[in-house]
């Protein structure tokens, strides 16, 4: 079975300013894969590289075996791409159902029985789908965002630094809440400041320094290495 995504030996960046220094990530078919590490390693760069947003120069990356290396951000989305962005992830003034309609931009067919779905995925957004996004906890936002971004029946789901100025409860909440989605199939790629708990979540894991790969292993394997452990997992690692 071929790999969801594979980066391999990617140079990326803006403009002139190259970010990534060869890196290489994948992702296999059920995974969670974290990416962890310091301020400016470009975790959330790699992600935008994939999603057709940044200059790429040399490099490779392909999705379950087909190369999308430079394909426009609109039709890397239509290939079975979702990305859940830290931020102006919600439409705030449309309720939880619009936004949730709103992500099925590419999949108009099916709506009611997709809504449902996501109802019974996220239980707390049934109890709120006519409340508008903005009224909603930090931490529900997140889940709207997750669950608009599942409409469209992904590949591979993105998500950037999930539990960013979160309180320690929905934190929580949002990795149980990333772990029942990957158990319904839907591989994960996550970029996450929390490193420790997401990496207890992963089935895989990496450590980016300045745009290149330092550590790669299991989550298990990555929080007991006294490395990792000493750089990244006695405080939060930061984007």
């Amino acid at each position: 079975m071929s790999r969801v995504l594979d980066i391999a030996d990617l140079h990326a960046g803006y403009g002139e300013t190259e970010i990534l220094h060869g890196l290489n990530i994948h992702v296999d078919p059920g995974e969670i894969v974290v990416v962890v590490g310091p301020n400016g390693a470009g975790k959330s760069t790699a992600m935008k590289a994939v999603l057709g947003l940044l200059n790429i120069t040399s490099g490779k990356i392909s999705l379950e075996g087909t190369e999308i290396t430079d394909t426009p951000p609109t039709e890397v989305v239509t290939k079975g791409v979702s990305y859940v962005p830290q931020t102006h992830n919600v439409f705030v003034s449309l309720t939880v159902r619009e936004n949730l309609e709103m992500g099925a931009w590419t999949r108009p067919k099916g709506m009611e029985q997709r809504l449902d779905e996501m109802y019974a995925l996220f239980p707390d957004l049934a109890e709120k789908r006519a409340q508008p996004a903005g009224s909603l906890s930090g931490g529900q936002r997140q889940m709207v965002a997750m669950a608009k971004a599942l409409m469209v029946d992904p590949h591979i789901l993105f998500v950037d630094e999930p539990t960013a100025g979160l309180s320690p409860k929905y934190r929580g909440q949002i990795f149980e809440t990333i772990q029942r989605i990957n158990a319904t199939g839907v591989p994960v790629l996550m970029v996450e400041q929390n490193a420790k708990q997401a990496l207890g979540v992963a089935h895989r894991g990496y450590v980016l320094v300045d745009g290149q790969n330092r550590h790669t292993g299991t989550g298990a394997e990555l929080i007991s290495d006294p490395e990792v452990a000493r750089m990244f997992l006695g405080a939060r690692a930061e984007t």
